[in-house]
């Protein structure tokens, strides 16, 4: 199939849709991605793009579009309208004027906004092409979350909106099974809703068991150079991901001041970047506890498994509201497939996940003291049990997110919508 991909994000920032283009070229597809210059999260445009370019690329052979966009700056406000509708404006001229030939289907990666329905709409009308569109952020209601948007008004246009663009999808896949009401009581059939969850990244299918040579050369190291390196007195937790207002950032910051009167052997490391970043590490530089924090920064993808694989444990959070209750954080496949226990601050859905899998301890979201107990718990347990709620994670991720399963799956949805397309040219 000749498949066109569009999404604000895409390679060198670091997203799955990346691994979705490199599964469909590796299953033999012919794909065109329509995306942004790249400038997710630090802001700014990456070295070698810009305003200007480039326009055209091959990237994991596949032909790369790129249109301009006013970068995110310092994520404030105005500079994320501007990001979300330069790119929608200039990616609609890119359909126009820049993509030719023709396509099968049209695949959109919705992670915030959802304004990148607009240029996947004017391409289907353009090549009479079918849209599966990937929902992974439920519009409006995340903005209120994050107290982006309160305006009644505006709430109501961005419902109508988000309701006309999911009218001109032939499906929408849901990365959370409890997005499907949502997606529902704005209009679409329920039979066009189909659940299509994050998988399991490559990097972690051979990672195996965390006693692996690199885990414990990693693990062991006492008193060792680099940022993976620990002592075996100490228990680490790490948290990796994006840092912003929907982690709940200020709920961990609570647990980690009074982790440490308790146990001090406990050390957190944060790998990520985000719009509270600078917040954050303020908060620990003032409460003084520079010495139990480590930031690691936006660490690339390949490194990802070797700094999960040393922790004792991983922290999964998002803060408390009825919008996140139905989210699945991404970066939970992720976790469950490096085999370490789970601390889970989360409710709803992601809080099934881990429950189902029997890979760590929940508590609800935003309840640091809970948090606490549950570190409390899994620092009691033998390293034998310990272990086991690793395992438990990771078989749980290679029953149900497979990288295999989950792109046969949507390969198979990519040849329905193909099909009823012709099928109605027909009639």
């Amino acid at each position: 199939m000749k498949i066109l991909v569009i999404s604000q994000y895409f390679y060198p920032e670091n997203f799955r849709i990346n691994d979705l283009v490199c599964g469909l070229i590796e299953r033999g597809h012919e794909v065109t991605v329509l995306t942004g210059q790249p400038n997710y999260p630090q802001g700014n445009f990456v070295s070698g793009y810009g305003w200007f370019g480039p326009r055209r690329e091959q990237v994991f052979n596949a032909k790369i579009i790129r249109v301009p966009l006013v970068a995110r700056g310092n994520g404030s406000a105005l500079r994320l309208v501007l990001n979300y509708l330069s790119f929608a404006f200039f990616a609609c001229l890119g359909v126009l004027f820049q993509l030719r030939g023709s396509f099968d289907v049209i695949f959109v990666f919705e992670i915030s906004p959802i304004t990148v329905g607009f240029p996947a709409i004017l391409a289907r009308r353009k090549f009479n092409a079918p849209i599966l569109f990937w929902v992974l952020d439920l519009w409006p209601d995340s903005l209120k979350a994050v107290n982006a948007l309160q305006s009644p008004a505006l709430l109501r246009v961005l419902d109508k909106m988000v309701s006309w663009i999911y009218a001109r999808c032939a499906r929408i896949l849901v990365s959370s099974k409890a997005f499907t009401s949502d997606i529902v009581a704005h209009g679409k059939p329920v039979r066009d809703v189909h659940y299509f969850p994050n998988w399991i990244e490559p990097e972690y299918v051979n990672q195996g068991d965390v006693k692996s040579p690199l885990a414990n050369t990693l693990k062991g190291t006492r008193g060792g150079r680099g940022i993976f390196s620990l002592s075996k007195s100490e228990f680490r937790i790490v948290y990796a991901g994006n840092i912003g207002e929907a982690q709940g950032f200020s709920s961990i910051l609570e647990a980690i001041k009074k982790v440490a009167s308790i146990f001090p052997e406990v050390r957190w490391m944060i790998a990520g970047n985000g719009r509270m970043l600078d917040w954050v590490r303020q908060e620990i530089d003032n409460c003084g506890f520079n010495n139990c924090v480590t930031f690691l920064g936006q660490l690339a993808s390949e490194k990802m498994p070797s700094l999960l694989a040393t922790a004792d444990a991983l922290l999964l959070s998002l803060k408390p509201d009825p919008v996140f209750d139905k989210t699945v954080p991404g970066k939970a496949q992720s976790y469950l497939a490096a085999g370490r226990p789970i601390l889970a601050m989360i409710d709803g859905e992601g809080a099934n996940i881990i429950e189902e899998s029997k890979a760590g301890f929940v508590g609800p979201a935003g309840n640091s003291h809970a948090l606490v107990q549950n570190i409390k718990k899994l620092i009691e347990l033998s390293e034998k049990e310990q272990e086991q709620l690793g395992d438990n994670g990771r078989e749980y991720a290679r029953k149900h997110f497979e990288r295999e399963q989950l792109f046969d799956r949507l390969e198979g949805w990519m040849h329905d919508v193909v099909q009823e397309e012709r099928e109605a040219r027909c009639r």
